[in-house]
């Protein structure tokens, strides 16, 4: 699988860290049970996914990427901090 990183351009995924569905959190001041949704609960559905990866091996960015979980096809890539809505953080 290749991810285009932003910053570094097209590179093998073994340069990056997976760090799970990229989910917007619930406000500090959320109750438990939203931050127990956040922690535990996933859809879990086949089909595009947001998703956070680490640039290890590369320029250290954090990076959402969108994958279809059921062919591993990269949708599309964007720098973390552009935030999971396309607003700047």
């Amino acid at each position: 699988m290749r991810i285009v990183c932003p910053i570094c351009g097209e590179r093998d995924r073994r340069e990056f860290y997976y760090q799970g569905a990229a989910l917007p959190r619930p406000a500090d001041d959320a109750g438990t049970e939203a931050w127990h949704d956040y922690v535990h609960l996933r859809d879990n559905q086949p089909g595009p996914l947001k998703e956070l990866w680490y640039h290890e091996m590369g320029c250290g960015s954090w990076i959402v990427v969108e994958r279809n979980t059921a062919t591993h096809e990269i949708l599309g890539t964007q720098l973390a901090e552009v935030g999971l809505e396309g607003e700047a953080q």
